[in-house]
């Protein structure tokens, strides 16, 4: 497996993300304004599907997520054949740097997760992903959000889709997030209902 094209989603942002993408060679989807990572990653999707893509590797740009890792994920997908390969943060990154209350919500979600999924994954909120273009055309997404990570991964797993982690190292530093945890739980809550 091989990577034939680098897209990048300037989600409504006001420095000058597009043009350095451009400049880079990469492709640039741009929302005019912000809405959302998960309508961000839809995108991106739609536009993989449109060019016949056979699978999508997807990687937050906070800068937590080492590029180094791809060959070793490349490598692990192709020698097992999985549906969808989420990089499941070290349970190390999680004690020493992730905040108290991002590391709770993530063991909570994890958890529920992967009783709706019918499959164990350590890291269900994890955007280090390697997905088969099957999935995509198959699973009907409808949130924006940040549980649109959540929703793919449940409904891929109901429809019988193989799930599968593999551990990459995560480098937390003083970036501010912009994940607000009441409102995650909030999200997450009303997909698990929908859910159920």
């Amino acid at each position: 497996m091989f990577i034939s094209e680098i897209v990048v989603i300037d989600d409504g942002s006001s420095d000058e993300t597009a043009e350095i993408a451009a400049a880079c060679g990469a492709v640039c989807l741009t929302n005019p304004t912000n809405r959302g990572k998960g309508n961000a990653l839809r995108k991106g999707f739609a536009y993989a599907l449109e060019h016949g893509y056979e699978s999508v590797f997807t990687m937050d740009s906070d800068g937590q997520h080492q590029p180094a890792d791809i060959p070793r994920f490349l490598e692990h997908f192709d020698d097992t054949g999985p549906d969808i390969l989420i990089g499941a943060r070290e349970t190390k990154d999680f004690r020493t740097s992730m905040p108290l209350h991002r590391r709770m919500n993530n063991c909570f979600i994890s958890y529920v997760g992967s009783k709706l999924c019918g499959q164990r994954v350590p890291d269900f909120q994890s955007g280090y992903r390697l997905i088969r273009a099957e999935v995509l055309r198959q699973v009907h997404l409808e949130t924006e959000r940040y549980e649109m990570e959540s929703e793919l991964l449940i409904k891929a797993g109901r429809l019988g889709f193989r799930i599968e982690s593999l551990p990459i190292q995560t480098r937390y530093g003083d970036e501010v997030s912009h994940i607000k945890p009441l409102r995650e739980i909030w999200l997450f809550t009303r997909l698990l209902l929908r859910s159920l």
